[in-house]
């Protein structure tokens, strides 16, 4: 039987389970707070991301979920710094063109600041400049595409949340804790 975890990754861990950085450093890894043996994560999370980490025992269905081929949706709650406005939300929805060449279109909303936990350290606040939240869902997964898309386009990504992972949602998982799916 397939067995499915899901993780809600905090702020500042990697998304694997050893740290094979610079030669005494020690960064949070996964193994800190999932002690499952043959488990393994479906795709990656930027280490200042936080969210949805679905983690498997089954090959084939890691490779469904991270495989760009496969088109799994991932939506993500982003605060960008500024106010978006319409031109900028169209543009993410057409797609836009970074180094590595065009996104796919996306599903890009304006939303309200979500009711999520306190991030540790808290993200910087400035009184001369506003922030909003969107929410943005992508069937692709490059190498920190949400952030790179948002900035693209004047809205440099302040917190990034990563929210579900295909049918799977964070709802209900603390930050720091799984649960089986």
């Amino acid at each position: 039987m397939t067995r499915i975890i899901l993780f809600n990754k905090p702020f500042d861990v990697l998304s694997q389970f050893t740290d094979t950085g610079t030669e005494g450093t020690s960064r949070r890894t996964l193994s800190e707070f999932i002690d499952v043996p043959g488990v393994y994560p479906a795709g990656r999370l930027d280490r200042d991301s936080e969210g949805l980490m679905v983690l498997t025992d089954n090959g084939k269905l890691q490779a469904k979920i991270s495989n760009p081929k496969f088109r799994s949706p991932k939506t993500y709650l982003a605060q960008v710094e500024g106010s978006p406005d319409a031109e900028q939300l169209d543009q993410l929805r057409r797609g836009v063109v970074l180094k590595d060449g065009p996104t796919r279109p996306a599903e890009v909303s304006l939303i309200d600041p979500p009711d999520l936990w306190p991030r540790t350290p808290p993200v910087r606040f400035r009184k001369t400049v506003p922030d909003g939240w969107i929410s943005v869902t992508i069937t692709e997964g490059r190498n920190r595409q949400v952030r790179r898309m948002t900035a693209h386009v004047g809205l440099p990504c302040l917190r990034l949340v990563r929210w579900s992972v295909g049918e799977w949602s964070l709802d209900g998982i603390a930050p720091g804790t799984w649960r089986d799916a």
